[in-house]
């Protein structure tokens, strides 16, 4: 279909969705601010962020009121400064999700030599740095887009850029990418958006910049006008079938909340869902022990006339003033001071956010070892590590398995296109889906490996080639063959079995010598 008509409403994606995004988005920004304003502002679907304010949603009653009288929703009392302070573990979710995934770059593996060394290449040249922004992404928003771009200005070669879930509208046929639009906003001028909306759909890309307002695409304006959209065409077919320039890679499997809204329920969700009352009751307690420190400091009671008197009407003071608070007070009958500190409730908010905190955590999927040293502080072994982040390395080898289909399709569409008219200055290779290898992010000890090899080979238990399976398991196949035949050979091993028949060779008893003439 083409590109959308003249005052389309905008952007084109159910309010239930957005709202959800929106939200995700702004935990993930760990701004306190834009947090102030989405949720002063979240019954307002088209709610931009802005400086946050007191709002009359915040003092009424109903769902609309409970929403708004979130930890960040509440008003701030007149006459007193905002001082909510914001943990964000909502951003250190997003990143160890992607830690979890990209720390150790997939390998893209293929049959052909040539596919492969290309592929290596394209890692090195940035592709291992969008897939670890992508990975935040998709932990946060619930997903992210891949798409394949180009510009001979900058580069002879096409590459792999990322898109945020929150710029763009999909549309899914049986749960697979059929076609998206994204859009970026090019210029803000009072109640007056251009953006520019790029379209994917099948072997074509379609541009388009429009005038329109916050909720209304408005109307469509020449690409030549703004420096931006100036090299684009507005269609343009692609050598690559029926594929899209474009993948689609989901947080989740599917996305609980929103499996009753058409074309949702293959968004995924983020791993924030489900969390957000426990993020906001983080920072509130966060900010009621911070409270407690700054009501907490000591002070030394003293009736106001020990103070020093600076004259009629000039009150009095004393040196050091900060810790002394006078008290409209007699003296005491033995002319003491008081001193007086106040508790800090520490253990109580402390254990209170340990306890918040573990609820995100595991309702994230993700073990608390994942997130914290060992008690003792000292350094634990790979299986340990494993032991203690067993729910963290299952949530990723889930994520894994999406993430290999997204590379891979991005990847093989990425090879067509080089391999096309449109670069014809490109030296060819074959044209191969890759098979998408996740390292283990928890490397086991080289010392650990090769003590444990050793036990199997004295035991007589594995053979050379399993061993070498066991000490260098991010060799593929191939690799690990050629391992094992220089290592036969250096030992010595390498020898046919006499034993067998015809070890003697060619020309020789046993091994069929043709009878002489």
């Amino acid at each position: 279909m083409p590109l959308p008509d003249k005052g389309a409403p905008w952007p084109p994606i159910d309010p239930a969705v957005r709202s959800d995004i929106e939200t995700w988005s702004a935990w993930y920004s760990a701004n306190p601010d834009r947090l102030t304003y989405r949720y002063q502002n979240r019954h307002r679907d088209t709610a931009r962020y802005g400086t946050p304010a007191n709002r009359p949603s915040q003092y009424r009653g109903g769902l609309v009121g409970t929403v708004a009288r979130w930890f960040w929703g509440e008003p701030t009392p007149l006459g007193e400064k905002r001082a909510n302070l914001h943990l964000p573990l909502a951003r250190d979710l997003a990143r160890t999700s992607s830690d979890l995934l990209f720390s150790e770059p997939p390998t893209l593996l293929t049959d052909n030599t040539g596919t492969r060394e290309r592929l290596e290449q394209l890692m090195e040249d940035g592709l291992r740095r969008t897939l670890l922004a992508q990975g935040e992404m998709s932990a946060a928003l619930g997903g992210a887009y891949l798409r394949i771009v180009w510009d001979l200005t900058i580069s002879d070669r096409p590459w792999i850029s990322l898109v945020r879930a929150d710029g763009a509208a999909p549309t899914f046929v049986h749960g697979r990418l059929r076609a998206v639009t994204y859009w970026t906003v090019l210029g803000v001028d009072g109640q007056k958006v251009i953006r520019h909306l790029e379209r994917h759909e099948p072997g074509k890309i379609l541009h388009g910049v429009y005038e329109g307002t916050e909720d209304n695409l408005g109307k469509p304006l020449d690409l030549s006008a703004f420096t931006e959209t100036a090299g684009f065409l507005p269609e343009q077919t692609l050598p690559i079938g029926n594929r899209l320039a474009s993948t689609y890679i989901p947080n989740t499997v599917a996305a609980p909340d929103w499996h009753d809204l058409p074309g949702a329920a293959s968004l995924g969700t983020s791993d924030y869902q489900g969390s957000e009352t426990f993020l906001s009751a983080i920072d509130e307690v966060y900010t009621s022990w911070m409270r407690d420190v700054r009501l907490a400091r000591s002070r030394i009671l003293v009736p106001a006339g020990y103070l020093q008197s600076g004259g009629p009407g000039q009150g009095v003071s004393w040196e050091d003033r900060e810790v002394y608070a006078p008290m409209n007070i007699p003296p005491t009958s033995d002319h003491q001071i008081t001193l007086n500190q106040f508790e800090i409730r520490h253990l109580s908010h402390r254990e209170t956010i340990a306890d918040l905190s573990s609820k995100v955590i595991r309702t994230a999927g993700y073990s608390g070892g994942t997130f914290g040293d060992t008690e003792d502080g000292t350094a634990a072994t790979a299986t340990e590590i494993k032991a203690r982040t067993a729910r963290s390395m299952s949530t990723r080898a889930r994520k894994a398995e999406l993430e290999a289909v997204g590379i891979a399709d991005i990847v093989e569409t990425l090879l067509i296109l080089e391999a096309s008219p449109m670069f014809p200055s490109l030296p060819t290779v074959e044209v191969e889906r890759p098979r998408v290898h996740f390292r283990d992010s928890v490397q086991d000890d080289t010392k650990v490996l090769a003590e444990s090899a050793e036990l199997l080979r004295r035991a007589e238990a594995a053979s050379t080639e399993t061993l070498v399976a066991l000490v260098n398991p991010d060799m593929d196949a191939d690799d690990q063959k050629a391992e094992v035949r220089r290592i036969l050979k250096e030992s010595g091993r390498d020898v046919a079995d006499p034993t067998a028949v015809g070890a003697e060779g060619p020309g020789t008893p046993g091994f069929g010598t043709p009878a002489a003439e």
